[in-house]
């Protein structure tokens, strides 16, 4: 079964632009808990312009589902994953003024860098997946270094689904293959939608999890949150 992470980003994003604790950043979280969501990614940026750090503090003893953290692992994200010991930690190549992940990590490059980093997260018993694009040379380099997945990067097949969806998922079905003959762990994430997500899963039904937050977000403006939950659930069914 592929498990569908909500990233709440966004819903932070709204409170912030006005102030205040509205929407509730916990309460909503604990809602897509309810409404059937297994799990809850949040994306902590270093000028806290969405999620913050005390978001993540509050959010840790309250969710039942898996909580995944995300981001760049600078000093003070290093230090607040093993605070709060998430499910999961993702890694993710995001410059601090980056508006939003473009690309994935370059594992050969960075093998040791990103190696270094992962070690004290698996002595706590944390889950550890990188941020890859599709391709079969970073998924094995991940694998070198220890992680226990990857996510790939899906912008690309979201921005080509539309014209040619075949050839638009043909590179992440190498790259998911080469994932499982490795046996490592599956993630995709990134602009995934109600659009794309099922012919994804169909290719894929291996994925592990999908981590979606924009489009379901938007979604939930028309649909209403749960209902909008149980749709991104059925293209995973």
């Amino acid at each position: 079964m592929t498990k569908l992470s909500v990233n709440i980003n966004k819903v932070a994003t709204l409170r912030n632009a006005r102030g205040g604790s509205n929407p509730d950043v916990v309460a909503v979280a604990l809602d897509c808990e309810r409404f059937g969501a297994q799990g809850i990614t949040v994306h902590p940026r270093p000028d806290e312009r969405h999620i913050r750090h005390a978001d993540v503090r509050c959010l840790r003893p309250l969710l039942t589902t898996e909580f995944n953290m995300e981001g760049y692992p600078s000093a003070d994200f290093c230090q607040l994953v093993l605070e709060v010991r998430p499910a999961q930690v993702t890694l993710v190549p995001d410059a601090p003024d980056q508006l939003t992940s473009n690309h994935g990590w370059n594992t050969v490059a960075q093998h040791d860098f990103l190696q270094s980093v992962l070690m004290p997260f698996r002595e706590a018993g944390i889950r550890t997946s990188i941020f890859v694009d599709a391709d079969e040379e970073m998924v094995r380099a991940a694998k070198s270094m220890g992680a226990d997945r990857v996510e790939l990067y899906t912008e690309p097949y979201a921005a080509a689904y539309s014209s040619d969806r075949v050839a638009a998922i043909a590179p992440f079905v190498e790259a998911a293959a080469c994932c499982r003959q490795s046996g490592m762990g599956l993630n995709a994430g990134h602009d995934l939608s109600l659009q794309n997500l099922a012919y994804f899963h169909r290719c894929i039904p291996w994925l592990d999890e999908v981590s979606i937050g924009h489009a379901l977000i938007c979604d939930a403006l028309y649909l209403g949150l749960k209902d909008t939950i149980a749709a991104y659930r059925r293209c995973l069914e």
